[in-house]
C-alpha cells in the first residue's frame, strides 16, 4: 500500500483518505463535504484538462479542483 495525493490518482484508482492537510476555511470546507480519514473513495474520472478530478464517496459523485486534492493523501492498493 503506498500513499499518493487525490490529484495524482487514475480513473477507476480506488483508495482510503489517510489524511487531509488543509487548515483553516478550506479544510472545514472538506471535511464538511465528507472527505475526512478512513473513508473509502474512487476516482470517477478527470475533465478534458484533468481538472476538475470527480471522485465517489458515501454514495455520491463529488467533483474538486486540483488545488484542494492536493491536500488530500490517499492510500492506494497497487497500481491503476
Amino acid at each position: 500500500m503506498s500513499t499518493v495525493l487525490l490529484r495524482h490518482m487514475s480513473a477507476g484508482q480506488a483508495g482510503v483518505i489517510a489524511s487531509v492537510k488543509a487548515e483553516g476555511e478550506l479544510g472545514r470546507r472538506i471535511r464538511d463535504m465528507g472527505i475526512v480519514p478512513g473513508t473509502p473513495i474512487q476516482v470517477q474520472g478527470r475533465a478534458p484538462l484533468k481538472d476538475p478530478v470527480a471522485i465517489r464517496l458515501r454514495n455520491f459523485t463529488l467533483t474538486l479542483r486540483n488545488n484542494e486534492a492536493d491536500y488530500i493523501h490517499v492510500d492506494v492498493e497497487g497500481d491503476a
